[in-house]
């Protein structure tokens, strides 16, 4: 196993108390990342405007001719474009997906989808949801019914990590990955786990947040996940502590959460929690042209490699297909990359895993990592070709570092009270002590300062009178060896 270098690199009660709501509609698609309630109170900052919902695509189907008799040959890509949603989907060729293709396909690879629920009957997902659960308490029990103000979310975000396409009627299937119609995964023989929450509106029916979330995560590892997708997002960097055992037995457990960063259009100007957790996987989101979505993107220094956020197309319950933007569907397509790497090196670690991610992104904006771009822009086919150096420790940090140092250390250890004494540090010691003898003054006449006086006067005295004599002694001398006076 090798690991890779760059090949090309040039609620709950329905938020009642901790959890404000994020504007009018605070969970849609349009801009990206679903977005929770966030822990601080209404009136501490303006409210956040809901980004644009995702667009349906009512009926986009462009059937290619099917070459028959006397038929012009139709094109190579003509398999893959039968109901033309295929075509749409640029970051299959630009990301080098394809080309991944050729080392691995996920199969056997679980990713665990924490969302609104996935719809497990849509054409592109037939076969590909093995199991799921419901943590909100409004949902259904396998996960797969949608939720809250958008409940397509979550099928969107299963169908880029994971669809399967579909054969179109009057359409031809081949050995290639995936079917050659409908929405195709990056990892398209991976499995997912549909679980379900109701995030971002109020309804007295559900859990709490900080219930949901670690709940999810918990679940997610019980039943096998090997990657947790988490295409949800807050304005807080912060999370509950309630948080933190979860997100730590996923660590634990060597299992690879992603999340997306979030959109500055939902009014997420900077990455929050879950995407701040220590070693989690954040996603920033690029352009058609590669440069930081403005609308689509958040920025932090938490972003640890960027992917496609612009003009994405994903599947909707009811066999349908929509346009959508922002994180939340770059995430998948990292969690797609995740399981295309696991399937191949099947003992490669989660640590390994994203090492190789971040190790082979194209490099893009200030040189190494920024918070734009982290790492850099994702390259799946490097990330499954390219030798990386094997690293001993994930380079996005470490869940049990984190709270050993900010959350143990400060359990401090309890002092006395007030009504009670602490234990004295010292023994008391009893024993006699005997009085000081008197000590006689060094001056007890009084005349010590007097000396002092006359001794200096005298000194004085001495030097003055030999002065005087050194005088008189050097005049005399002068005086006798002048020269003689003539007449």
């Amino acid at each position: 196993m090798s690991s890779s270098a760059p090949r090309r690199r040039p609620s709950r009660h329905p938020v009642r108390t901790r959890w404000a709501a994020v504007g009018a509609a605070s969970a849609v698609l349009g801009a990206g990342a679903l977005v929770l309630p966030v822990a601080e109170p209404a009136q501490a900052r303006p409210p956040v405007p809901g980004p644009a919902p995702s667009i349906p695509l009512e009926d986009p189907v462009t059937v290619a001719p099917v070459p028959g008799e006397g038929a012009t040959p139709a094109p190579d890509t003509s398999r893959i474009a039968e109901d033309g949603i295929r075509p749409l989907q640029y970051w299959l060729d630009e990301y080098g997906v394809r080309e991944a293709w050729k080392e691995s396909t996920g199969e056997g690879v679980r990713i665990a989808v924490i969302d609104t629920g996935v719809d497990g009957s849509h054409q592109d997902l037939e076969g590909a949801v093995v199991g799921g659960t419901d943590v909100s308490g409004g949902g259904a029990p396998d996960g797969q019914e949608g939720l809250g103000t958008e409940p397509e979310h979550g099928t969107l975000v299963a169908s880029v990590a994971a669809g399967r396409g579909h054969v179109a009627p009057g359409g031809r299937d081949d050995d290639a990955p995936g079917k050659p119609a409908g929405i195709v995964g990056v990892a398209p023989d991976a499995e997912v786990l549909a679980v379900s929450t109701w995030l971002g509106n109020e309804t007295p029916e559900v859990r709490s947040v900080d219930e949901q979330l670690p709940d999810a995560v918990r679940w997610a590892v019980d039943n096998g996940a090997d990657i947790i997708n988490m295409s949800v997002g807050s304005n807080t960097t912060s999370w509950p502590e309630s948080w933190d055992e979860a997100f730590l037995y996923a660590e634990e457990n060597d299992v690879l959460v992603v999340a997306s960063a979030g959109n500055r259009g939902s009014g997420l100007v900077q990455v929050g929690a879950p995407a701040t957790i220590p070693g989690v996987l954040t996603v920033g989101g690029v352009g058609r042209a590669g440069e930081a979505s403005w609308e689509s993107s958040s920025q932090g220094i938490s972003i640890a490699v960027a992917g496609p956020s612009e003009d994405m197309v994903g599947a909707i319950p009811g066999d349908r297909y929509a346009s959508w933007a922002g994180t939340s569907a770059s995430a998948p397509v990292v969690a797609g990359t995740a399981a295309l790497i696991k399937a191949k090196w099947p003992q490669m670690s989660s640590a390994q895993i994203a090492n190789r991610i971040v190790s082979t992104a194209r490099d893009t904006g200030a040189p190494g990592k920024d918070p734009l771009y982290g790492y850099g822009v994702l390259d799946v086919e490097a990330a499954l070709t390219e030798d990386v150096p094997e690293v001993d420790r994930n380079p996005l940090g470490s869940m049990e570092q984190w709270v050993r140092v900010h959350r143990r250390s400060a359990e401090a250890t309890p002092t006395a009270g007030p009504t009670e004494s602490a234990a004295p540090v010292t023994e008391e010691v009893e024993a006699e002590v005997a009085p000081p003898e008197p000590v006689a003054p060094i001056d007890e006449t009084g005349l010590l300062p007097l000396g002092v006086l006359a001794g200096f006067g005298l000194l004085v005295l001495g030097l003055t009178a030999g002065a005087v004599v050194h005088i008189r002694r050097i005049v005399a001398e002068g005086s006798g060896s002048g020269p003689a006076s003539g007449s």
